[in-house]
């Protein structure tokens, strides 16, 4: 296998960047053009994740694969069209990771789809919200504006998302 440069992360990535290498072996790597701080709580998320596999807590490998999914290190890979059920998907599970990393607070639609989108975010605010009506509809999000629940495919404007009663 033909080895990559070093980065500042210290990891040895393969030349195109879509693997990193540890001890010999490759692993999808992190979607590059996912925002710092939106990184930052997804990765948070899987550490606590991970903690509660350890700790055989219910449901906790589902929060480790939304997690790693909203990444880009499982499912679609990242660097394919952003589109289509694979890329739902990782809308759902950045959905789910943000929302039970914010526990007890909301996010906005934008939050995910620059998670998932990168510059091109704007682009995908239908997807991200076409996808959560169908989260609101299993109960694992709820979708309020101006405080009240709303349906999603009703509301014009800003909404925010928090947790459901079934996620």
């Amino acid at each position: 296998m033909p080895k990559g440069k070093d980065t500042a992360d210290g990891l040895e990535r393969t030349p195109d960047g879509h693997h990193v290498v540890i001890d010999g072996r490759r692993w999808r790597a992190t979607d590059p053009s996912i925002p710092d701080t939106f990184r930052q709580e997804l990765v948070d998320e899987l550490m606590s994740a991970r903690r509660a596999v350890k700790a055989s807590e219910p449901d906790a490998r589902r929060r480790v694969n939304d997690a790693k999914t909203a990444l880009g290190e499982r499912g679609t890979p990242w660097w394919e069209e952003r589109s289509g059920e694979g890329f739902d998907e990782r809308i759902g599970a950045a959905i789910r990771t943000l929302v039970r990393k914010r526990a007890g607070s909301s996010i906005c639609p934008s939050d995910v789809a620059r998670t998932v989108g990168g510059e091109s975010w704007r682009s995908l605010m239908s997807d991200v919200r076409r996808v959560t009506a169908q989260l609101a509809d299993d109960e694992q999000v709820v979708v309020t504006q101006k405080g009240s629940v709303v349906s999603i495919r009703d509301a014009r404007g800003p909404v925010r998302i928090v947790r459901g009663p079934s996620l």
